[in-house]
């Protein structure tokens, strides 16, 4: 019998949906959001507030370089809590290091996560750090994220509705492009030159959703603005469209071509062999479904942050399934199931192109 597991990666909605979700351990009234497929988040009750909370793995790529490795790694975390509309608030974190790690490098690292989260308000609660064998980058540990607020401060895509409008910040292949841009400036500007080369490596910094959405629900959340947040990381914007759909139930009308862009983005794409740059992984991109009387305000509030973001959507009845809108003409979504990042990223390991 043929395996439903995937070569690599995530498991398929199919099996979480098989093997996964049928088992979830004792059953708990206060469980407010429970596992979804497609849902950032877990929130839990306690007492009168909300608990939403977060797992993946601790993400180190020293190729980056140390900091920015720590960087990314906590802002991984943080952004996937935020999609709640909570503030994250706690942070546990299990380092498991391999043996090659220095002290010189686990300081660095650790100096990062430590400002990082100060800056985000996130208070480190309890860990546990050590040096094994047979532990490899990237995956060097794991980490819970808890983000804390009142019941009627957390969103989910359960509590989204028909006619409300799709804002999507950023735009495409934004973790595509900023790694990239990271590891492989050479490539780059012998491309496009220097100045290219030097501009676009913001975008590994572009790689977080926490300012996008505690922005939004800034403005309000459910029937006074924010309704479901969703962080577009594998199969990036055609992904979290899709499961932004399955999670909150609904259909959805997508216009691509109002969809923001950021700069250098499709250059480094074509440059890597991208073709569909909305099919790449793209951390720091987010997807918010809003009541459509607020989402100017939402834009706008973006805006002022210095964030990309346009209405290019809304949510519909079911039965009209996924609708992407181009160039003036409809056609049905088509899942990508495949992100052309990791292709493009191994041939370009396996090239030797010029890295940092």
């Amino acid at each position: 019998m043929k395996s439903k597991l995937p070569d690599i990666g995530k498991i398929s909605p199919e099996v979480f949906e098989e093997l996964i979700y049928p088992r979830l351990g004792a059953k708990r009234s206060t469980v407010l959001v429970p596992p979804q497929n497609g849902v950032d988040v877990g929130i839990v009750e306690i007492g009168n507030q909300a608990v939403a909370m977060t797992v993946d793995p601790v993400f180190i790529v020293p190729e980056y370089g140390f900091e920015r490795a720590a960087w990314f790694a906590i802002h991984i975390l943080a952004s996937d809590v935020v999609t709640s509309g909570l503030p994250p608030t706690y942070l546990s974190i299990d380092l498991n290091l391999p043996m090659e790690i220095d002290e010189d490098q686990l300081e660095t690292m650790w100096k990062v996560m430590h400002q990082e989260c100060e800056k985000l308000g996130i208070a480190v609660v309890c860990g546990h750090t050590a040096r094994y064998e047979n532990c490899y980058y990237p995956m060097v540990g794991g980490a819970t994220v808890l983000a804390v607020g009142s019941k009627d401060q957390y969103v989910t895509p359960r509590l989204a509705n028909q006619g409300d409008h799709i804002i999507i910040t950023k735009g495409p292949a934004i973790e595509a492009s900023g790694i990239f841009a990271a590891m492989f400036p050479e490539k780059i500007a012998s491309a496009f030159g220097q100045s290219f080369s030097d501009q676009t490596q913001r975008l590994f910094y572009q790689m977080s959703v926490v300012e996008d959405a505690m922005t939004a629900v800034g403005v309000g959340v459910r029937e006074n603005g924010v309704t479901a947040m969703h962080d577009a990381t594998e199969c990036g914007i055609w992904g979290g469209v899709y499961e932004l759909a399955q999670a909150s139930g609904m259909g959805i009308r997508l216009n691509k071509d109002k969809i923001a862009i950021e700069e250098g983005v499709p250059e480094i794409c074509d440059l890597f062999g991208i073709d569909d740059p909305y099919a790449a992984i793209s951390e720091g991109t987010l997807i918010i479904s809003c009541h459509s009387s607020r989402s100017k305000a939402i834009v706008d509030a973006l805006q002022t942050k210095g964030i990309k973001s346009s209405v290019a959507g809304e949510l519909t009845d079911p039965k009209e399934g996924i609708i992407v809108i181009e160039e003036g003409k409809e056609r049905p979504f088509q899942h990508p199931r495949v992100d052309p990042f990791w292709n493009a990223f191994y041939r370009a390991i396996t090239n030797n192109e010029k890295r940092v």
